[in-house]
């Protein structure tokens, strides 16, 4: 336990440094805002901002954004998004939207303070404006449509890699998840990333369940492979005993993958986070990645145009605990979130039964 408490602190002296996510934004819709009920029905405009435009991970949840927007027949949707990451130019974008008059801009902010202040003047201009994937900065969205919560995300990584570094040790079908043993490292996306805040800050919630586990290493990707790839070399030379890596976005897995592949540790160093299973396909099947954590990405972002056409007719209210979202079916409202639930985890053995 001596040994996690230095990297533990570091986690939550970042958490704390960079600031807590707001799960529920408790600031009422500006009175300047256009009633529902005016609109209900009405062919509406939706602007879906991904973090970074041209990665797989967005361009799936924009396929499954434009399903719902045919499914809807109501709905014309907008896809655009910086090629860099920038969240000055998403913000730059946010307000051109705003000035366009479209209706609701969904938000998946890389930098939520950076962010804030586009937002809520969208809201203030009259625009609905609900996050998706990670959340903003209190006071600038109505609901915030997320794939699961950030508990479940977080534990679900430690649980995952700490079995896979049991499994590595003897018999995976007697390996104890418990005894997992080594030193580990996380390799995120951005540190300003309010998403991957929170999931570490439950990693290291779950961690304490792990005592035989050394957490070494925080480090940033930056949305960038080559950097990921770069950076789990980087910790392998540090940390010659290293045992496990995860990487938290779903641009850092394929990079860290990539790295211990061509440092020939597969099966010596484990691996696992964030990513689609097309874009982990092949280090599954060669047994560089024993299992991949996601949800269905085609499915957050059809809920996320089914929750931006309920949030304009009125049929998505604060207080509802339930929402029913077109093929999806009733989903779970707690407070502002609305959830897509169920966390995947793609294996060797069921992978190959999933595209996207």
């Amino acid at each position: 336990m001596r040994q996690l408490a230095r990297p533990i602190c570091m986690i939550a002296a970042l958490v704390l440094l960079v600031g807590c996510e707001s799960k529920e934004s408790t600031s009422p819709a500006p009175a300047t805002q256009a009633s529902s009920s005016s609109s209900a029905g009405k062919k509406i405009k939706v602007a879906l901002l991904p973090k970074k435009l041209g990665v797989p991970y967005f361009s799936t949840c924009a396929d499954g954004a434009k399903a719902a927007a045919q499914e809807l027949g109501n709905v014309e949707l907008i896809y655009d998004g910086p090629t860099d990451g920038s969240a000055e130019k998403a913000a730059s974008m946010i307000g051109k939207w705003s000035l366009q008059g479209v209706d609701v801009i969904a938000v998946s902010p890389n930098d939520p303070d950076v962010l804030a202040g586009q937002m809520k003047k969208a809201r203030e201009k009259g625009a609905h404006v609900i996050t998706w994937d990670a959340d903003g900065a209190p006071g600038t969205r109505e609901f915030f449509v997320n794939q699961a919560t950030a508990q479940e995300i977080g534990y679900k990584l430690v649980d995952t890699l700490a079995k896979d570094i049991a499994a590595a040790g003897g018999s995976p079908d007697v390996a104890d998840p418990k005894q997992a043993t080594g030193k580990v490292a996380i390799i995120t996306a951005a540190l300003t990333a309010a998403n991957q805040r929170e999931w570490m800050k439950y990693m290291n919630e779950r961690l304490k369940e792990y005592p035989n586990l050394q957490l070494v290493e925080v480090k940033p990707s930056n949305e960038d492979q080559k950097l990921a790839f770069q950076t789990a070399q980087d910790l392998m030379k540090a940390y010659e005993d290293l045992k496990g890596i995860w990487a938290i976005s779903s641009v850092a897995f394929p990079g860290a993958a990539e790295a211990i592949k061509q440092a020939g540790k597969a099966g010596k160093v484990q691996v696992t986070g964030l990513a689609t299973p097309n874009d982990m396909r092949k280090f599954v099947e060669d047994g560089t990645v024993k299992s991949v954590i996601l949800w269905n990405t085609n499915d957050l972002g059809y809920l996320t145009v089914q929750v931006a056409r309920a949030v304009v007719d009125g049929k998505l209210k604060s207080g509802d605990t339930i929402f029913h979202a077109g093929r999806l079916g009733d989903k779970k409202v707690a407070g502002d979130n609305v959830l897509l639930g169920d966390i995947l985890v793609f294996t060797k053995e069921n992978i190959g039964k999933f595209n996207f």
